[in-house]
């Protein structure tokens, strides 16, 4: 018998052996998780999306003007009313102000004497007048805003000490505006207001000595719809 070819059949044959082991090895390290004391997996993400939402906590209630009118002796009568908005909205929100079409030109109409109106106040240049003027020898019928944060108002509002629309100071019953039929924006709130944002409205009407026309004896009434629009 030839010991060294049987000796070097066995060597070759643990020679193959140990590398079928080797290879048997390196493919079940790689296809299995490598063990050890501590490892980190790929970050991953978690996401929910909200939607903005808006509401009024408090809507506009109506109004009973406060000061005594005669129609002759004239005089100056105010009313206000004020809304609430809630909104979730980053960017905020925008409100606006429109008065009801009565087949008339002027917002304000006899409740009994229909075809009678109370003058809608002049506005300038499409903007809000500033302070109120009575120089107008008919009855006129004009609102101004406020908010409790005056940077929620519309420019339109704030003024400079002598002029609307201009400047970013705010003084109350400076700017005083035409009613309109066309919304007219006068709240225009950059962040949001998860907890609530007050506007209030404030109405003027005042009838001069004598005015002309004149003005038959009834209850006068507009009506006015505010619409908030998340932005």
């Amino acid at each position: 018998m030839n010991t060294k070819y049987h000796l070097s059949n066995a060597k070759q044959a643990l020679i193959a052996a140990s590398l079928i082991v080797a290879m048997l090895g390196a493919f079940f390290f790689s296809v299995e998780p490598k063990i050890s004391r501590a490892i980190d997996g790929n970050p991953f993400t978690i996401k929910q999306t909200i939607t903005d939402e808006i509401s009024f906590l408090t809507q506009a209630a109506n109004v009973t003007m406060t000061g005594q009118l005669q129609g002759i002796t004239g005089g100056t009568a105010n009313g206000s009313t004020t809304a609430v908005v809630r909104t979730n909205n980053a960017q905020g929100y925008t409100m606006t102000i429109a008065f009801f079409n009565n087949t008339t030109p002027q917002a304000m109409r006899g409740d009994v004497s229909a075809s009678q109106a109370i003058r809608d106040y002049p506005a300038t240049g499409g903007q809000p007048t500033y302070l109120f003027s009575t120089a107008s020898t008919s009855a006129v019928f004009a609102y101004t805003v406020s908010a409790a944060d005056s940077s929620d108002l519309d420019p339109s509002f704030l003024d400079s000490g002598s002029a609307c629309n201009t400047g970013a100071g705010f003084t109350s019953d400076r700017c005083w505006m035409e009613p309109q039929t066309s919304s007219f924006q006068i709240v225009d709130r950059s962040v949001d207001a998860g907890t609530g944002a007050t506007t209030t409205i404030h109405f003027r009407v005042h009838v001069p000595n004598n005015p002309s026309p004149a003005v038959t004896e009834d209850v006068y009434t507009a009506t006015a719809t505010l619409t908030a629009l998340n932005k």
